[in-house]
């Protein structure tokens, strides 16, 4: 086998593998959240700063759009399978590698959230913020959050217009 094809296999193979490590990292959490924090009082980690609070959430970020699972799970969908394409297109360098390893977070965050839409029609959601308030979040959430925000750090500071020709269709 070519050296570049073996390169390719193990990078897509290394990327659902830690997509799979990923979503069930996400998804175990909640199973812990659901059995040890539902129906309970909070656990308050660090007094005045964080808190384990269990919440059904039935909407999106700060509860909008309540109860509208399908949009969710057809937001996701797309995204996935964008973010696939993107995945199988890009090269598989060094240079890229941090894209790559975004990718498969964000990736993971969705995958994690639409289970749980799917499996529970609701997203188990377990830790608070209270010294600034914040929504209560959940792994996945971190994981699509920190990703984003690295993800537009790289595009505007580390890579460069050319870095993404690999995504203009192909001539033929």
């Amino acid at each position: 086998m070519e050296p570049q094809k073996k390169i390719r296999i193990q990078a897509i193979l290394g990327g659902f593998a830690a997509l799979l490590l990923l979503v069930g990292l996400d998804q175990w959490t909640k199973a812990l959240a659901v059995e040890y924090l539902a129906g309970q009082r909070d656990i308050d980690l660090i007094p005045g700063v964080l808190t384990l609070h269990y919440l059904e959430n039935r909407g999106a970020a700060f509860g909008i759009l309540q109860n509208q699972q399908w949009i969710f799970v057809l937001i996701a969908a797309v995204f996935f399978l964008a973010a696939i394409a993107a995945y199988w297109k890009m090269p598989k360098t060094r240079h890229y590698l941090p894209m790559h390893i975004l990718a498969v977070t964000i990736t993971a965050g969705a995958v994690g959230n639409v289970l749980d839409r799917i499996r529970l029609n609701y997203v188990v959601d377990f830790v608070y913020i209270s010294l600034i308030n914040f929504p209560v979040f959940n792994v996945a959430d971190i994981y699509v959050t920190v990703s984003a925000v690295l993800f537009f750090i790289y595009v505007i500071f580390y890579y460069k217009e050319e870095d993404f020709q690999f995504l203009k269709k192909r001539e033929q």
